[in-house]
């Protein structure tokens, strides 16, 4: 797609202005809008910019919405299924609750609960931490105290809330205080946050449950929690496994093998205990 060169600097502004947008995109952002400021041919400028853009761009780690501008100066569609935050809510309180877990990067934990039945809603975000407002890259930082996590409304006529602990269970590993599979850091860690004292007494029970079956030998340090303000992420990241499915189906089948391997050898130490 071909930019005026009012359209280039309109949407380069916007971007510049964006917080989230990051210190080095902002510098490219303002050297190309300077040359576009004292120039009239626009391709040169914009090919530049996507030349320097297109490292992070391949690994899809632009921020979401210098993505979406990359994608249409390269002349791709921009085919993201836009979150309808409007609609993750609790109508019925009867007979809907929410349940908030962190277990790493949010983009392998949303796809595990969406796809049960009586799932509602599954929005990630940032949670745990004392900085308003965090940014994805603030949170990437390690500094506000947040840890990416999903936070799930769910219909308790279909599936309780001791059936997502479960599933919980099966995402993590539960040895690991330093992050996740390949994703480390603090903001990484483990953690279920429960909202009240028949989710905690459950959660409880729950990690017990694992720590007494014997199938790891490191100790269980996934920490339960009490649930705090939850900040939504921004669209990009939402629902990353519907827009990404290439690069989520790689990222799922490492943490599954990873996960499969440490069940092997705790069965294997769990049939070796009871034959001792």
């Amino acid at each position: 797609m071909e930019l005026t060169k009012e359209e280039a600097l309109r949407e380069i502004y916007n971007l510049i202005l964006n917080a989230d947008t990051r210190d080095w995109e902002c510098l490219v952002l303002i050297e190309t809008k300077d040359a576009l400021e004292t120039k009239d041919n626009v391709t040169p400028q914009i090919t530049s910019l996507e030349e320097k853009l297109r490292p992070l761009a391949l690994r899809d780690n632009l921020t979401g919405e210098v993505a979406d501008f990359y994608l249409k100066i390269v002349g791709e569609p921009i085919e993201e299924e836009r979150f309808d935050f409007s609609k993750h809510t609790i109508e019925d309180y009867k007979y809907q609750d929410y349940a908030v877990f962190g277990g790493g990067c949010f983009w392998c934990m949303v796809e595990p609960f969406e796809t049960k039945d009586g799932i509602d809603s599954v929005l990630s975000g940032f949670t745990g931490g004392h900085t308003k407002y965090p940014s994805y890259d603030q949170v990437l930082s390690g500094t506000t105290g947040h840890v990416e996590a999903v936070e799930v409304i769910f219909d308790t006529r279909l599936i309780s809330y001791k059936e997502l602990v479960d599933i919980y269970w099966q995402l993590i590993d539960p040895t690991d205080d330093k992050g996740q599979f390949q994703d480390r850091g603090y903001q990484y860690r483990p953690i279920i946050f429960v909202r009240n004292k028949q989710q905690r007494q459950i959660a409880e029970e729950s990690k017990q449950k694992v720590i007494s079956s014997g199938r790891y030998k490191q100790p269980i340090i996934t920490e339960i929690q009490p649930t705090s303000t939850f900040w939504p992420v921004e669209n990009h990241y939402q629902q990353f496994y519907k827009k990404n499915p290439k690069r989520y189906k790689r990222i799922k089948r490492y943490r599954q093998r990873f996960l499969l391997y440490q069940r092997l050898k705790g069965e294997i130490r769990m049939r070796w205990g009871k034959e001792r």
